[in-house]
């Protein structure tokens, strides 16, 4: 555990440079509420205006200070900020949290000061600048003005927050409160011109009031520091929930002007957060209600829920969300639904289906019980969601008590779906261990979110380094196909067996050696999308494409004004299902991308990514596992594994294929511009896998 982090999350003393003696003051905030909430260290305003605030005497300087602290919150403007920084740092402090903006949010001036403020930090830890600063519920430490802080009190839980945004860590901790929502710890990192969100994923893994971490993420700045820390987490049980923005142009454009950091592409964030097991948030509110499900340490271990409900439309509801989703909501099996007539006879309780309609459940606590007991104890489910009516309102404390004393007789998931409007009710539930959500959507994504990260598996850590493939002798620029199939098959990708050629004789020659029918294409590192120009041909034999050669150049140059002088004579493959396997790179690193192939590629966007790991060696090829995991993803999948009657496809063959290209794109690195196999026929099972057409583009 970082030692200067853990004191900036729990600090005995702390100085506030520029303290001002007004609370009502942002620069008088911090001092107050630092008192409010009950700060047991040591507090040290400076300011040379003042003498005291409140009781506490005010030193003139930081020189003047009685004892190194070990934070300080500076709350000068950009243009003084380093001067305090630098002093603090000399005097040994363990980190700064910097409130002021004006830094590379603002263009260049603005990041001259953020390198001035680095070379003033030296050894001393920064957060921010542009930050709101940090909330410690655990132990009552609050280094922060937000307004938020005005309530007087907060829900201590196992629910860590770290946000690049200053104003949504006010917004969460107000809306966790009025929820219900126990958190941990809450840190506004924002332009992070030091600490950043992969430092308090690490050491919120190792924090013991932390289950949860919850992260509004804007950029991701360091990708293989952030997957260390994510797969730290996920190996000490502590799921990740990210809400990450961006996913518009324009949502990506305010992010970046908002820290001043280059953004991925956000396909790419669903590649990274997939590989690490973060759970991606889909909304703003699932970044508070994953966490809240995901913190009771229950485990969701199936895709089948229970609906116990004494009101049937909002049953309804929660059923058809959960549908959507996937999961299931079978009906009672016999030895259940005998269990619940033994609780409730007669003609008003529903028991041949699901949602399980007990009419009066909401107002007798001991058939509640009961009916939540015979579900849980049920081999037919997973989890329960139990809808709270109107009809329960009005013994609130029964209802929560009732469903409470349920909870240790299992480690399936409960939650609750409050249909009327009781906020009141929900935080009641929420306090009591049964996360309660006001909307149906809300359940499917926590429930979601469950499955995912009981079927995570961390990859496994593999440090052997595999040997280098023989690459010095490469051109730069677009290669041609012929090329571009040679650079694949050095690195371990089959591909189509072809033949250049120049002639008519050539063609006809190479196309007797090759036997049956074949393609023929141009061969120009000029021309990407041979089909759109006329530069392909398919089905042809000897006799027939000689004459197809002369046709085929005079229709490409007529296109495109481009005479072509070789050709490639290619075998013709056939029976295979057509892939696409591609890498792309931006600012969040690089990824190799697979999907449907062929001329369709386009039109259905059938694709999954994977980012490829760095570390101090390089770039990492993907692993065996990831590849399959890869082909598993597609729409495209059970094509591939034998749907309706299909021979299946030689999966073993495409996953080599997969990974061979990945060691190609870490191997190669920046030189490997651009690279793509489209198609690649994935032939029935023991025929192997054959790149038929390539692109290649190096540095």
């Amino acid at each position: 555990m970082n030692e200067a982090i853990a004191k900036l999350l729990s600090p005995r003393s702390v100085a506030v440079i520029g303290a001002s003696a007004d609370p009502k003051k942002t620069t008088g905030r911090p001092v107050a509420y630092l008192q409010k909430h009950g700060f047991a260290g040591r507090i040290m305003p400076v300011n040379p205006k003042v003498e005291r605030i409140g009781e506490l005497p005010c030193y003139p300087d930081i020189a003047s200070l009685p004892e190194v602290p070990d934070v300080a919150v500076v709350l000068l403007g950009a243009e003084r900020a380093h001067l305090a920084v630098k002093e603090l740092s000399q005097r040994g402090c363990a980190a700064a949290i910097v409130l002021a903006s004006g830094y590379t949010e603002t263009g260049e001036e603005g990041a001259r000061r953020q390198q001035q403020l680095v070379e003033a930090a030296g050894a001393m830890r920064i957060l921010g600048p542009n930050t709101i600063g940090l909330v410690n519920l655990t132990d009552n430490i609050v280094l922060s003005p937000s307004g938020a802080l005005e309530m007087d009190e907060f829900q201590a839980g196992g629910i860590g927050v770290v946000s690049q945004s200053g104003g949504i860590l006010g917004s969460l901790l107000s809306r966790a409160a009025a929820r219900g929502i126990g958190l941990s710890k809450l840190i506004s990192t924002s332009n992070e011109v030091d600490l950043e969100l992969a430092d308090f994923i690490d050491h919120l893994a190792d924090d013991p009031a932390t289950k949860v971490i919850a992260l509004y993420v804007e950029t991701v700045r360091d990708p293989a520091k952030f997957r260390a820390a994510c797969l730290k987490a996920a190996r000490m049980g502590k799921p990740v929930v990210a809400f990450k923005i961006g996913r518009s142009e324009a949502g990506a454009k305010a992010a970046v002007s908002h820290t001043g950091a280059m953004a991925g592409a956000d396909s790419m964030y669903d590649a990274l957060f997939r590989q690490v097991g973060v759970i991606r948030a889909q909304s703003f509110s699932d970044l508070l209600d994953i966490p809240a499900a995901l913190c009771t340490g229950r485990k969701l271990r199936g895709a089948r829920v229970a609906i116990l409900t004494s009101t049937g439309g909002a049953g309804t509801l929660v059923s058809d969300d959960l549908g959507v989703a996937g999961f299931d909501t079978p009906a009672p099996d016999e030895a259940t639904a005998d269990a619940l007539r033994a609780l409730q006879t007669g003609s008003e309780a529903v028991l041949d289906r699901n949602p399980i309609d007990v009419t009066l459940a909401g107002l007798r606590p001991d058939l509640l019980r009961g009916a939540i007991n015979a579900l849980l104890a049920s081999p037919s489910y997973d989890a329960l969601v139990i809808i709270v009516g109107s009809s329960s309102l009005a013994m609130p404390e029964l209802l929560a008590g009732a469903i409470q004393e349920c909870l240790p007789n299992s480690d399936k998931p409960v939650m609750a779906y409050v249909s009327p409007h009781a906020p009141e009710v929900g935080a009641l539930l929420t306090r009591r261990g049964v996360p309660a959500f006001t909307a149906a959507e809300s359940c499917t994504a926590a429930m979601a979110g469950m499955l995912r990260v009981q079927r995570f598996v961390a990859p496994a850590q593999d440090d052997a380094a595999l040997p280098l493939i023989e690459a010095g002798d490469l051109p730069t620029g677009s290669l041609d196909e012929a090329q571009a199939k040679q650079l694949f098959a050095r690195f371990g990708v089959p591909c189509a067996a072809e033949r250049v050629v120049a002639s008519p004789a050539e063609a006809e020659a190479a196309a007797r050696e090759l036997g049956g029918r074949v393609v023929l294409k141009i061969l120009s590192s000029q021309i990407t999308h041979k089909s759109d120009v006329g530069g392909v041909a398919v089905g042809l034999g000897a006799d027939t494409i000689g004459e197809r050669i002369g046709r085929m150049a005079a229709e490409v140059k007529a296109r495109t004004g481009v005479h072509p002088q070789r050709f490639l004579v290619q075998e013709m493959v056939s029976g295979g299902t057509e892939l696409i396997l591609g890498m792309h790179r931006d600012a969040l690193g690089t990824a190799i991308l697979l999907g449907m192939g062929g001329v369709t590629a386009e039109l259905f966007k059938d694709t999954t990514m994977r980012l490829l790991a760095q570390d101090a060696q390089g770039l990492k090829p993907l692993s065996r596992a990831e590849a399959l995991s890869m082909a598993q993803d597609l729409k495209t999948w059970p094509l591939l594994d034998g749907f309706r009657g299909r021979p299946k496809a030689d999966v073993e063959a495409l996953v080599g294929a997969i990974v061979a290209f990945s060691r190609m794109a870490a191997q190669l690195g920046e030189r490997l511009v651009e690279a793509e196999i489209n198609p690649v026929f994935v032939l029935p099972q023991g025929q192997g896998v054959r790149a038929a057409d390539g692109v290649v583009v190096l540095a």
